[in-house]
């Protein structure tokens, strides 16, 4: 069994092998509270190239209630069913898009746009779980997201920060994957994380970690519960490695150019994307950033006007600044829902669910932007051209981080999972 206690008490070790409360206690001081101490641009110098050449990372933007296609990057301006959208070209000659995403629009050649998504789950709670896990829901099987099986792929085992982080609420878990590649929610970008100060003073906190480490040795271990103590033990040791982080910083948007978060917006999704940005650049493997309000059953134009005006900065200034600070092709950004909605339009100026056909942009990691790949019919009822599967968008994810698709996990029941069950991979995206 993992022994936490001992864990800790090294942390604190200091260079002639004695360890020290007091060094405990300034380290935790250092990576908590005074964290603004160590400059995130010095942190940048000392960490960026190393992580840069170690590991890939994936941003998902993610739009939560199923985001309309005609209104998005998909619009019908020939067709009725197009409901009055208006449409913008692009800096990419041909590439039109709907006119609510004007900073996209001239962001458009680093972004591909696939209009060709199809699928057959139409529920929220199921497609949600589809498009982040790559499988339907099971009784059985609780399948890890996609940002955990990647995460299990290629994050440092000795990263301090979490592997992990979710933005603007929770999102699918780790599952069958365990404990150590949960998400760390992140409520509100705008404030900086909650509970990452010890409660009372280091040397108290060291004698109750140990009496800890005591009470589930003799209560649990003994009476068969080890594996659940070392899942405990395990969380309690990425805490206290993440508060003494100097990485801990990156959570600070106060410490960013005021001009480059005005870019981003400040709105809580654009600071999200910035934070995003920030996470990426100190060796966080997945952040998803999530936008909600996306199920539009009414006056489809005017909520998807107010929800682009939030998300438009920050997904366009996010692209911009990972490839100004040449991380862009190191990192995959992911911008898609559940499922599109119908093209026609209903009684109360809005669309319904439809899976049949919907859009998914993607930028960076080796993606080759300007293009569209798919189209659907001209009244946006049918994919016209190039069908492409949640599966194969999963292949294609895992191609562009180099992950293999095929790599099995064990679930508690001893049955192999792949990380992505069949699909293959959209090769025009890395043309």
């Amino acid at each position: 069994m993992y022994d936490f206690t001992k864990s800790i008490l090294q942390v604190s070790m200091n260079g002639d092998g004695a360890s020290t409360r007091r060094g405990f206690l300034r380290r935790v001081v250092a990576g908590a509270a005074g964290v603004s101490a160590l400059g995130f641009s010095d942190l940048m110098a000392l960490n960026a190239d190393e992580l840069r050449k170690r590991n890939m990372s994936c941003i998902l933007l993610w739009m939560g209630g199923g985001p309309s296609q005609m209104e998005t990057f998909d619009p019908k301006p020939e067709n009725k069913n197009g409901g009055g959208t208006p449409v913008i070209d692009t800096s990419v000659s041909g590439i039109r898009i709907a006119g609510y995403w004007p900073k996209l629009a001239q962001a458009m050649k680093d972004v591909t746009i696939i209009r060709s998504m199809t699928n057959k789950e139409g529920n929220h709670e199921r497609a949600t779980y589809q498009l982040h896990t790559g499988y339907a829901p099971s009784g059985t099987v609780k399948h890890p997201s996609f940002g955990a099986a990647i995460c299990n792929e290629i994050g440092d085992p000795k990263f301090d920060l979490p592997h992990m982080v979710s933005v603007g609420g929770a999102t699918i878990g780790a599952g069958m994957l365990g404990v150590s590649f949960e998400p760390f929610v992140v409520q509100d970008p705008l404030k900086p994380p909650t509970n990452v100060i010890p409660p009372v003073p280091a040397d108290r906190f060291v004698r109750r970690l140990k009496l800890m480490s005591t009470l589930e040795r003799e209560g649990y271990v003994r009476a068969g519960g080890g594996d659940r103590v070392s899942e405990h033990n395990s969380i309690y040791h990425q805490t206290v490695g993440m508060v003494m982080s100097p990485r801990m910083a990156a959570f600070n948007l106060d410490a960013e150019n005021a001009m480059i978060r005005d870019a981003y917006g400040r709105t809580p999704f654009g600071q999200g994307c910035l934070l995003a940005r920030r996470l990426v650049e100190v060796g966080v493997t997945f952040v998803e950033v999530r936008s909600n309000g996306w199920d539009t059953h009414q006056k489809t134009n005017e909520r998807v006007e107010k929800l682009a005006g939030t998300v438009d900065p920050g997904f366009a200034t996010l692209v911009e600044d990972l490839k100004k600070r040449g991380l862009l092709e190191k990192t995959l950004v992911i911008w898609m829902g559940e499922f599109g909605r119908t093209p026609k339009v209903n009684p109360n100026a809005g669309r319904d669910h439809f899976p049949k056909v919907f859009n998914v942009a993607i930028a960076g990691g080796g993606v080759k932007g300007g293009q569209v790949i798919g189209a659907s019919s001209p009244d946006g009822t049918d994919v016209k051209d190039r069908p492409v599967t949640v599966n194969d968008l999963m292949r294609s994810f895992c191609h562009a981080l180099k992950i293999d698709p095929a790599k099995e996990n064990l679930s508690p029941q001893g049955r192999p999972i792949k990380i992505v069950d069949g699909g293959s991979v959209v090769k025009e995206l890395f043309a």
